[in-house]
């Protein structure tokens, strides 16, 4: 039988050629490392990519060293090598093989199922507009931080975080937020949900069994108060903000509230919603759990300030970047009543230690130079003006609609008129034009709301694109909504 050439290229791009396996096999040896690494990684590459297939036999040590034009004891170390992998077997006097191993390789896109394809137009709730974020502030923040940052700084650190950012939340928290802040009472943590995780763990660890989730809410929220043990009971909202007088026959141990911009709906908590949150707090030693996620970003007023500064010691107030700056940076912070930092610090040991250094002293370095806060103010502007800009399409558009909800945040509720489709149908429509929507009956406990709606971001598409988005956003809603 004709036997075909095995051939190789290596790091100095000379040919060597052997007639030595049943199929003919090219392995490119990298020119970089040395010629056992390049061997090595090219046998790798071939047994992934099945092009040396189960069960077949190899040239000899010194066969394949001729071949090659190399010592035969670096084919040696890198056969030796490869059967300590797993990727070959050998028998003494016998040969080489190559070993049953699966291939590591990812499939042939013909092969697999494509990966979903990006919208042209992404209008969903929850994300800024990313490429508004300010890079060369935030460079220029960490090159300083890093410059003047000791060497035992990117050691282990306090699981609360460093202390450089805790001293500049509390002082952030204070002026803008109007919150009671400690930075010893502050734990930074990795976003919003994981600061919501410890929490919750905390909690059922005390015996908490219940606790008290608006409804509607995010979803995932509730995902993960359940994964933590505890049991949601739906609290209902309605254009005052949560119905916080219904939490002294709800059996809770804790309850989760929006009070600056609830989500979905986009209401204040009402002021004699806010004492009897707390009142409850008091009387029944619960706990309110307060997501301040996006009270910067307020259009027509300043914020109503932190229901965290009525009671320290029975609030937890929660913040993040992740729609100030964003959510990939995973920066989030709790600032906890003094009888939970403990247990909460001693979960956050058991985790990670601490979220990167790095970014937080670059955070710290924004805060302390004020460029946070300019940042801040340049993006309420704009989103203001997307958010107009947006109503102003319903209007002409889209008129038997109803937006709903404060003039604040990265998004706005829709709803539907009862004699029109339903969201879903409206979901799939905007779909097929490559336009995202999200649904307000998923935040629903029931997955259903009493009134179709649509709950439209106005922020996360790039300025450049926001204005052919809304404009085919205009052409979906007024074709599905005429009447």
């Amino acid at each position: 039988m004709r036997q075909a050439a095995w051939s190789v290229i290596h790091p100095n791009s000379r040919r060597y050629s052997r007639t030595t396996l049943s199929a003919r096999l090219e392995l490119v040896l990298r020119p970089s490392g040395s010629r056992r690494a390049a061997l090595e990684t090219a046998l790798r590459a071939a047994i992934r990519e099945q092009r040396l297939a189960a069960g077949q036999r190899l040239p000899s040590t010194r066969a394949l060293a001729s071949d090659l034009g190399i010592a035969r004891g670096t084919v040696v170390e890198a056969y030796a090598q490869l059967q300590a992998e797993g990727y070959l077997t050998a028998r003494h006097g016998a040969g080489t093989w190559v070993a049953d191993v699966v291939a590591a390789t990812p499939q042939p896109a013909g092969h697999a199922s494509p990966p979903d394809r990006a919208p042209r137009f992404n209008f969903a709730p929850g994300l800024p507009d990313l490429a508004a974020f300010p890079r060369a502030a935030w460079a220029d923040a960490l090159r300083l931080a890093l410059r003047d940052a000791p060497a035992s700084t990117l050691g282990y650190g306090d699981p609360r975080g460093r202390r450089e950012l805790r001293q500049a939340l509390a002082a952030y928290l204070a002026r803008a937020r109007g919150a009671v802040a400690d930075p010893d009472l502050i734990v930074v943590c990795a976003g919003f949900v994981h600061g919501l995780s410890l929490l919750s763990r905390v909690l059922r660890a005390q015996g908490v069994r219940r606790i008290a989730m608006e409804d509607p809410c995010l979803w995932w929220h509730r995902d993960v108060a359940s994964a933590a043990g505890l049991q949601v009971v739906p609290l209902p909202v309605d254009e005052q903000g949560a119905r916080a007088d219904l939490l002294d026959g709800s059996d809770a141990g804790a309850v989760f509230l929006a009070p600056a911009h609830q989500f979905p709906l986009g209401a204040v908590l009402h002021p004699e919603r806010r004492t009897a949150a707390i009142a409850w707090a008091r009387a029944a030693a619960g706990l309110v759990i307060e997501d301040d996620y996006d009270a910067e970003l307020r259009y027509d007023r300043q914020p109503v300030g932190a229901l965290q500064a009525l009671d320290p010691d029975r609030v937890a107030f929660a913040g993040t970047t992740s729609k100030t700056l964003a959510p990939g940076l995973r920066l989030g912070w709790l600032l906890v009543p003094h009888t939970l930092l403990e247990p909460v610090v001693a979960i956050r040991r058991l985790e990670d230690v601490h979220v990167p250094v790095p970014e937080q002293l670059a955070f710290s370095q924004l805060l302390v130079s004020g460029a946070f806060e300019r940042h801040v103010r340049r993006m309420r502007t704009r989103y203001r003006a997307r958010r107009d800009r947006l109503l102003a399409m319903l209007a002409e558009r889209a008129p038997s609609a109803t937006p709903v909800g404060i003039s604040a945040g990265l998004r706005v509720l829709l709803e539907l008129p009862a004699d029109g489709p339903p969201a879903d149908e409206l979901i799939k429509r905007a779909a097929h034009q490559s336009i995202e929507l999200f649904p307000v009956g998923r935040c629903y406990h029931s997955g259903r709301a009493m009134r179709e709606g649509l709950v439209i971001g106005y922020a996360a598409l790039p300025e450049h694109a926001f204005e052919s988005g809304l404009a085919a956003l205009g052409d979906v809603l007024e074709a599905s909504l005429a009447s």
